[in-house]
């Protein structure tokens, strides 16, 4: 068989045979007189195979190592974690679709607001905090920024921002905290930078976030440059800007003095054990 003949009989193309080829996955097969590669019976065999395989959900690499061992051992592990996967991703996808039958049946009696798109972790926040009833427009903006960066968060990161979230909700008195801490910051709607309620509402704001809340701000939103988090504040005024950094620079500070109090205690611990 030609290379034509072969990928037609499995139901591939010539150009994945040679991809193949070009891999290891499928042995050259010896050329005819003319320079044309000859394939047997065999090599549909091995061809096949690797369709199977990649339509199982394997990578190349995977099918590689598959092919690899003769034995099948390897094909039972390779199996059983794809299965694993497949497991999790169903498992996904039934919740974002009971999430989005509730949403189909508030939106056909009319009630579906831009709030019922968040997920129900977020949701429940807000509730906690009360922040979906208040008018505040700084309240405002601090949910559409958690529910963006829950959007765009992987889910490693989307699981320590929501357990920071979490762990903020639960603070003793945090809704009263939270809505003081947005009058502050709505005071400085047309404040000048030098105005000292800048300094207060910073401090303020540094009191009421904690330094897992804040280190997941900034890493799940800015990347070495900050350049989202810059561009988020753009969109406040002045002073309410100068205010959000100089909360997260406090924070970042409290953080800072707490590790080395920690680091130190170690120490201390272990000369004593000595």
């Amino acid at each position: 068989m030609r290379i034509s003949e072969i990928a037609a009989l499995v139901g591939v193309t010539t150009r994945a045979v040679r991809h193949y080829h070009h891999l290891g996955l499928l042995p050259e097969p010896a050329r005819l007189a003319n320079g044309y590669r000859q394939y047997s019976v065999r090599d549909a065999v091995a061809l096949a195979r690797i369709r199977r395989l990649t339509e199982l959900g394997l990578g190349l690499d995977e099918v590689r190592d598959v092919i690899a061992d003769d034995a099948g051992h390897e094909l039972v592990d390779v199996l059983g974690e794809l299965d694993a996967d497949l497991a999790r991703q169903e498992a996904e996808i039934r919740g974002r679709r009971a999430r989005l039958a509730t949403l189909l049946a508030r939106a056909r009696e009319g009630r579906l607001t831009t709030e019922d798109e968040l997920s129900p972790e977020l949701a429940d926040f807000f509730a906690e905090l009360g922040t979906r009833e208040t008018t505040s427009p700084m309240a405002a903006k601090d949910r559409e920024l958690l529910a963006l960066m829950e959007t765009a968060a992987d889910p490693e990161e989307r699981d320590r921002l929501m357990a920071a979230v979490r762990s903020t909700a639960a603070a003793p008195g945090a809704a009263e905290r939270a809505h003081e801490v947005y009058a502050l910051l709505d005071a400085l709607a047309d404040a000048d930078l030098a105005d000292p309620r800048v300094d207060a509402a910073a401090r303020a704001l540094a009191d009421l976030l904690p330094p897992e809340l804040t280190a997941q701000i900034a890493a799940t939103t800015a990347p070495a440059d900050q350049t989202f988090l810059k561009a988020f504040l753009a969109d406040f005024a002045p002073a309410q800007a100068e205010a959000v950094r100089r909360a997260m620079l406090l924070v970042s500070k409290k953080s800072k003095v707490s590790k080395k109090a920690e680091k130190a205690k170690k120490v201390e611990k272990s000369g004593a054990a000595e």
